[in-house]
């Protein structure tokens, strides 16, 4: 068994996508399925802040689509928000502050059951997770994880919604974020009765370190998959390596 490293690539059938809004805009994606058999569980990435550099390959989700199909059985749909850029190409549109971003999360999720993928949970990080509250308190989604929410562009009658709606949220907020402290979530996410609030000790807002992966996808997988037993993070088997330098794996 390898422990993985932060570039490795691990197999699964991965498919550039082209998701179209309700607006008419085009957005680009990828879909990362298991290699071998259907998945149980479906993701659909929800990115940061593209004002801040956030997009689909961000780090937490980008690793997630190169490692969780195969570790954990579970489909990654990420997708770039409108007017977004990665190397996967530029999503039409403009940025919205996560008003008009809802079409973009609802032509995801339109795109996930016309694919028949199962138990559809959205994870969401910073302005990921507020266009979340916004928009994602929806059937079929199951419920939604937060990794570092600001709550700084949804508002009370968003978390109302939740709170209403009883679906499962669960807010994981680093003890050092530069936004929202753990101190400072508790008594916001109150509102929501079922919403778990976690502290994750020494983390700031960006998750940076193989360490703080991890712990992200451990805690959102217990939610997602409860039937999975914790991630050893290790793999017996054939994977790649990618060369952010050539842009390519190697």
């Amino acid at each position: 068994m390898t422990d993985l490293a932060a570039n490795n690539v691990l197999p699964a059938r991965r498919e550039p996508i082209t998701l179209t809004t309700a607006d008419g805009f085009r957005l680009v994606g990828e879909l990362a399925l298991p290699e071998n058999g259907e998945p149980v569980a479906t993701i659909i990435c929800l990115h940061p802040n593209p004002t801040g550099g956030g997009m689909m390959d961000s780090h937490l989700f980008r690793k997630a689509a190169w490692r969780l199909p195969a570790l954990a059985q579970v489909a990654i749909l990420r997708f770039n928000f409108r007017g977004t850029t990665s190397a996967a190409g530029t999503s039409e549109g403009t940025y919205d502050k996560g008003h008009l971003e809802g079409h973009d999360l609802k032509a995801a999720l339109d795109f996930a059951i016309a694919r028949n993928l199962p138990n559809i949970w959205l994870v969401g990080w910073s302005f990921g997770t507020d266009v979340l509250l916004m928009h994602g308190n929806v059937d079929p989604i199951q419920g939604g994880i937060l990794f570092s929410p600001p709550l700084k562009w949804s508002d009370e009658s968003a978390l109302q919604s939740w709170a209403d709606s009883g679906r499962p949220l669960v807010a994981l907020v680093p003890e050092l974020d530069e936004y929202l402290t753990p101190e400072e979530a508790l008594p916001r996410f109150a509102k929501v009765p079922q919403c778990e609030t976690i502290g994750i000790a020494d983390c700031k807002h960006l998750w940076v370190g193989e360490k703080f992966v991890r712990i992200a996808w451990d805690e959102a997988l217990k939610r997602i998959r409860p039937d999975l037993r914790q991630l050893s993070w290790q793999w017996d088997g054939p994977m790649n390596k990618w060369d952010d330098l050539q842009g390519r794996l190697i």
